[in-house]
């Protein structure tokens, strides 16, 4: 290592080549400790134990042996992250949340320093059997954690570490290099975008009122097309509700693409849409992606949704949970000539402080 390098292990959930949000900002922190010249381990989970490599950055993934409302879980852990953080001699953790488990672990267990790197609002779902659940958790072993963790970084003021008033806002980067806009000129198709997860445990993203909103949207631009990148176990079901409202017909459903080939669907959509319906969003990756690549969005006015989107300039907010104003902000933003601005949110303007923050509580 080089002289003021540290040893960081990376600990999150979820890794690439897991997609979403969570998942390429633990990447990006990995990546910019390593230029820096730290030496980095990721400890994440996977259906089995293993070792790998990405980017070059060793990854060891603990085995999960049940996965409940979306958290990776096993017992075992509570002993094995304490031995496996000593056996690699690490200065500091970079522990990511919200979904419980490791993160905690670290901050009750971990023999070094923890940063806590915090990416969301409140959990809970509204009228969920495992919101009581959420509700213990953030009320009782949640500000525990948080004062445990030596650092704390939350991705937008909607972050539950923001609010405990010590910690640094650092979003979430955008890889300016590879998401950028067309050329001038680019002619955009009536295609409405959605990029995220398509699981039942995510239907606080909101895609069944986007569905929902489509028969409007279809009245208001007739030869509108939704296109869905992203998999998970409600596409059945989201299929059927489409069939149910007529608009089958419309709606691509392209599963899971490469993270290196989504800006060819951002730079040619119409508009990107994130109608997420909880705090639980506490940014919308997929809305600052689509920025940076000169196309519109519409969000819900919801989380941290506002925190990324200029509403008037990089396209439209709307109230969460409503069809038919959905339908209205779409067809406004298919037929205007909305255009965003220069990206707010180049990885390299929040690199400086990441690095920083994660270095200094490690030595």
């Amino acid at each position: 290592m080089t002289a003021g390098a540290t040893r960081v292990a990376v600990l999150t959930p979820r890794f690439p080549p897991d997609a979403g949000g969570v998942e390429e900002y633990a990447a990006w922190v990995a990546r910019s400790l390593r230029d820096a010249g730290h030496e980095v381990t990721v400890v994440t989970t996977g259906p089995r134990a293993a070792r790998e490599t990405h980017d070059g950055i060793p990854v060891i993934r603990l085995r999960s042996w049940l996965t409940l409302s979306n958290t990776p879980l096993n017992p075992l852990w509570w002993w094995q992250v304490r031995r496996l953080l000593r056996r690699l001699d690490v200065d500091v953790v970079n522990a990511h949340a919200p979904v419980p488990g490791l993160a905690d672990i670290a901050a009750f267990r971990a023999p070094v320093p923890v940063v806590l790197t915090y990416h969301a609002g409140s959990l809970v779902k509204g009228g969920h059997p495992v919101d009581p659940v959420l509700r213990a958790y953030e009320r009782h072993v949640l500000p525990r954690v948080f004062a445990r963790s030596r650092e704390l970084i939350a991705v937008s003021p909607t972050s539950l570490a923001h609010a405990t008033g010590r910690a640094h806002l650092v979003p979430p980067g955008v890889d300016t290099g590879l998401f950028t806009p067309p050329p001038a000129g680019s002619p955009r198709e009536r295609r409405v975008l959605y990029v995220g997860r398509v699981e039942r445990t995510s239907r606080w993203k909101g895609l069944q009122v986007l569905v929902d909103a489509l028969p409007r949207l279809r009245e208001l631009v007739p030869d509108v097309r939704l296109e869905v990148v992203g998999d998970g176990d409600d596409v059945e079901t989201l299929q059927k509700q489409a069939a149910d409202r007529g608009v089958a017909d419309i709606v691509d459903w392209r599963g899971r693409v490469d993270h290196h080939r989504l800006p060819e669907h951002y730079r040619s959509a119409g508009v990107t849409v994130l109608p997420s319906l909880t705090e639980a969003e506490s940014f919308g990756m997929a809305l600052a992606e689509a920025i940076a690549c000169g196309c519109p969005v519409v969000g819900s006015a919801v989380g941290g949704i506002p925190f990324v989107v200029r509403d008037g300039e990089d396209g439209r907010l709307v109230p969460p949970g409503d069809p038919e104003a959905l339908a209205r902000a779409l067809a406004e933003v298919l037929t205007g000539d909305v255009r965003p601005g220069p990206t707010r949110w180049d990885w390299r303007q929040q690199e400086e402080t990441t690095v920083r923050v994660i270095g200094e509580a490690g030595r």
